[in-house]
């Protein structure tokens, strides 16, 4: 058995990796990166043979501590099983019962958390934007200039198709992790005892950043083609740095400094704030905005476009008016004009970066709810099988109630009543652990709560059902018993 158990759950393992979406790390795609381990062969071998041992040899001892006159009485009378026997099955269902719905309860919460990410709306519009990157590692690519002059040709080349309405540029994509945290110090406000006045992210960009994702702006203006190297340093930030280091004022107009003790090479004048533009999902759709400030590309020194460069590829954004993929060839096509013959790569719609953003969540919303559901049903296997063992061992009692004139209700009413009565106990005992349990969760949810009441009460609700099912198959048949043979039983 424990062979089979092993062969159905490599099978099973399989088959719950081939449906992961290929973009969490360590599993690769179609799970090819998870393998058989030896060690975890070896585990399952030793915890199966202890399993059966263990429960294999307690009924054993059960039994050879047993008093042999007492023994040949309930033999003699088959009134029932041990007491003893009698609580190791109650205990069993009532485990069953816990394990199971605290299960459920973590399964419910991630599909709530699902639920929510979905209505989550990200602050921009990705929809028909195709994204793509280019290595820019290259001697002749080391100046900010040589870097805002492709720019400006591949703007000019892209621009011209047919069917596409803008093209940026970004150190990285809304909903991508990939940014850049950096000190800012707010000139004109006196420092405390630290060196800067907080942090923000950093995304370096190109001046139709916010029309390719359609970013509103809340104050000031946005970039121009005129904030060059040749123009005054200027920045834009979201909401929430505004809201964090300006709460009761406007930092329109306000100058901050960047990249203060990052070396010389990377030393410049303070920027002024120019504008304030929505807050967007910059990292993930289950994290508030961080406050994050937009510098304009072409206004980088020389040094942080060489790390840029070196540490990143540069990364394309062009808005079409329909479905994105259409227009990708003709796209590459200007793009590797524009810079010289240089390839590009990692070719994804705006839709497919959002997607690959929730894959890990979704996959492990899926994994949960699959084992929940397992737990469910041996949950319900194992009710059923407990109880209709314990009705088998109750035939002689059943029968003489049913001699005496009780009806077929009372006998159904009994067995629900015992039954239930555990499940009701595991419920109880589930509930507590899975209170306490969940908590561990708060981290992969977002929009509820570890110990959100409604989710309890439903997955409850749930529990009970399918154990009443289970346990109304043995009751049913505790009604169907002959009086007479059931009075003969042995």
């Amino acid at each position: 058995m424990g062979a089979l158990g092993l062969l159905l759950g490599y099978t099973g393992v399989r088959g719950l990796l081939a449906i992961n979406p290929g973009h969490i790390p360590n599993i690769g795609a179609q799970g090819s990166a998870v393998t058989l381990d030896w060690r975890i062969l070896v585990f399952t071998l030793l915890a199966t043979t202890f399993t059966g041992i263990l429960f294999g040899l307690l009924p054993a001892l059960t039994a050879s501590r047993d008093d042999f006159g007492t023994a040949l009485k309930e033999s003699g009378a088959r009134s029932g099983a041990s007491l003893g026997q009698s609580k190791a099955r109650s205990i069993l269902v009532v485990t069953e019962v816990a394990l199971s719905l605290v299960l459920l309860a973590g399964a419910a919460l991630l599909l709530r958390t699902f639920m929510a990410l979905r209505a989550v709306h990200p602050g921009f519009d990705g929809h028909n934007v195709l994204t793509l990157e280019m290595s820019l590692a290259e001697s002749r690519f080391e100046k900010t200039t040589a870097v805002a002059q492709l720019v400006r040709d591949a703007e000019q080349r892209v621009e011209s198709l047919p069917g596409v309405e803008a093209l940026a540029t970004t150190s990285s994509f809304p909903l991508d992790p990939q940014v850049f945290p950096n000190p800012v110090i707010i000139e004109g406000r006196p420092l405390g005892k630290d060196q800067y006045h907080g942090w923000a992210d950093l995304r370096i960009v190109s001046a139709r950043y916010f029309e390719v994702f359609r970013i509103p702006l809340r104050q000031g203006r946005m970039f121009t083609q005129q904030d060059d190297g040749r123009a005054p340093g200027v920045v834009t930030v979201n909401e929430a740095m505004a809201r964090q280091f300006w709460p009761k004022g406007n930092p329109v107009g306000q100058r901050i400094i960047l990249f203060k003790g990052f070396g010389p090479q990377y030393e410049e004048p303070p920027r002024q704030v120019i504008g304030v533009v929505a807050d967007i999902r910059d990292q993930f759709l289950g994290k508030n905005p961080e406050p994050m400030m937009y510098v304009p590309m072409a206004q980088l020194t020389d040094g942080l476009t060489t790390e840029q460069d070196a540490f990143s590829p540069m990364m394309w954004a062009v808005r079409t008016k329909s479905d994105p993929y259409s227009f990708s060839a003709d796209i590459q096509r200007e793009l590797r004009i524009a810079s010289g013959g240089l390839p590009v790569t990692h070719i994804r719609s705006m839709d497919q970066v959002s997607v690959e953003s929730t894959a890990r969540s979704n996959f492990n919303m899926t994994l949960l709810s699959i084992f929940a559901g397992l737990a469910m049903l041996l949950a319900a296997i194992g009710i059923c099988g407990v109880m209709s063992y314990t009705v088998g061992q109750q035939v002689r009692e059943i029968g003489i109630r049913m001699a005496l004139g009780a009806r077929a209700g009372n006998v159904l009413s009994l067995v629900l009543r015992k039954g239930l009565g555990l499940v009701l106990v595991g419920i109880a005992i589930g509930l507590m652990a899975g209170l306490w349990l969940t908590t561990a969760m708060k981290s992969l949810l977002f929009g509820v709560t570890p110990n959100d009441a409604p989710t309890f009460v439903i997955v409850s609700a749930i529990l009970l059902a399918v154990a009443a099912a289970a346990t109304y198959i043995p009751a049913r048949r505790a009604t169907k018993v002959d009086p007479i043979v059931a009075l003969r039983y042995e």
